[in-house]
């Protein structure tokens, strides 16, 4: 799983050593601080993805901080830090939207369970404020833009499948839509009104992974305090989503391999037999026959997982959809934006048919949502656009945006400029610049050294 920046409240140095030192051994980015002013002001120039704040200080405790961080980034979990005598004071944070509290004195373990629920759960928050964002769309054709004959076989396939219970394999390149297939094939068949349930294979460690598919009993490891219940469970008469399926670790496929030919598994640490009705559909951007041949993916899984293929095309193979694409996203990102922009000239328009999009329709929708961010004029032009000179025709003879300047200084200028015209907010910035927060932060850290 990927680890995280977090930040350790505490004006106890002992305990707050300790928690930095198990944190930073669990691989962790820490930074401490001994109060809450001192914490406010971390968090407001640093950005960090977990905060563990401890609830008596003075003279700003931990309530004062977690309403602080609330009131400014409410998706941020906040974690609380208390002492037996006050788990009632505790109670009431959780009310005041603390994500979680630890009771001291508390393991290791236990102290990384809880920034890993944290972790999971804000990876959660950002992923349902995009689906409710989405809930007014049809996940049928209506959501797919495109009729090139590529995309009009697509349909067929989805048409033909959509009541299937077989496995389904969602093959392409990273950008093509996969994920919008697959709510395409679960909204357009009998399951679409059963649960449709997402797993992103890549995200986890092989542990977690077989937890979060499958489920665990209590006690079945260290922080296990309750059973929890599975997605493939979860997705019992739905859809269950497994996304990069190449991304499993070669000790869990056996167990994935059980469960797609008999739909029965036990939870970890579990003896029981659990029977679901759950229909698979997987998603990889990699060759999984380079991936058997290389020992990384079993045979027999795979051919588990290949009963129904499809292949999505890259757009530069289906570039009568690109105008349609356009217009769709400028509509949606003005709205959202509410800027006042009314469409393309020729000369973009001309250019986005030359460009090779390598990251296909991701790119696309990335390049002009920050274009409408960005721009301050009624019709977006070429130079409203950032885009990798490389990647157009061999005739093409348009020039870098400034010569003599390396790829590094125009990356360098591009996030400054995000930066200024999003107000500083760093959230904001990494959207538009189609980044993590993340990679954000390490960039302005690079840029500061």
């Amino acid at each position: 799983m990927a680890k995280a920046q977090i930040l350790v409240i505490d004006d106890e140095t002992l305990m707050r050593e300790y928690v930095q030192e198990a944190l930073q051994r669990a691989g962790h980015s820490v930074r401490s601080v001994s109060n809450g002013k001192d914490g406010i002001e971390a968090f407001r120039k640093h950005g960090f993805d977990v905060i563990l704040t401890d609830l008596k200080m003075a003279p700003v405790d931990g309530l004062e901080v977690l309403k602080t961080i609330r009131d400014e980034s409410p998706v941020t979990p906040v974690i609380m830090m208390t002492a037996y005598a006050t788990v009632e004071t505790a109670v009431a944070a959780l009310k005041a939207g603390a994500f979680d509290y630890i009771l001291k004195p508390f393991t290791p373990d236990e102290l990384e369970m809880a920034v890993i629920r944290a972790i999971e759960r804000e990876r959660m928050a950002q992923e349902n404020k995009y689906l409710r964002s989405e809930l007014n769309q049809h996940y049928d054709f209506a959501a797919m833009v495109g009729e090139s004959p590529a995309m009009r076989a697509v349909y067929e396939q989805i048409k033909k499948v959509a009541d299937s219970r077989a496995t389904i394999l969602i093959r392409g390149e990273s950008g093509t839509g996969k994920e919008l297939v697959a709510r395409a094939i679960h909204h357009s068949g009998i399951r679409r009104e059963k649960p449709f349930i997402k797993v992103n294979c890549a995200a986890l460690s092989a542990g977690l992974l077989e937890s979060e598919l499958f489920g665990h009993e209590k006690g079945a490891f260290t922080g296990a305090h309750e059973r929890k219940i599975g997605r493939f469970q979860l997705a019992d008469t739905g859809t269950l989503l497994l996304d990069e399926i190449t991304e499993i670790s070669i000790e869990l496929q056996p167990k994935l391999l059980r469960a797609l030919q008999e739909r029965e598994f036990e939870r970890v640490g579990g003896t029981v037999p659990i029977q679901v009705d759950t229909r698979i559909i997987c998603t990889s951007n990699r060759n999984l026959e380079e991936a058997v041949d290389k020992g990384q993916l079993r045979e027999d899984l795979f051919y588990r997982l290949n009963v129904i293929p499809i292949v999505l095309p890259p757009l530069r193979e289906r570039k009568d959809d690109i105008p349609a694409l356009m217009d769709f996203f400028l509509k949606r990102f003005a709205q959202e934006n509410a800027r006042r922009i009314t469409g393309y000239s020729d000369e973009a328009r001309t250019l986005f048919m030359e460009y090779d999009w390598p990251g296909n329709v991701r790119e696309l929708q990335n390049t002009i949502e920050r274009a409408v961010v960005l721009s301050t004029e009624p019709l977006l032009k070429p130079e409203h656009f950032s885009l990798n000179h490389a990647r157009f025709g061999a005739n093409d003879t348009r020039s870098a945006l400034t010569v003599g300047a390396t790829v590094a200084d125009m990356e360098r200028q591009l996030i400054f400029k995000t930066l200024e015209q999003c107000g500083q907010n760093r959230t904001h910035a990494a959207k538009i610049l189609g980044i993590s927060v993340r990679t954000l932060r390490n960039k302005l850290k690079e840029y500061a050294e």
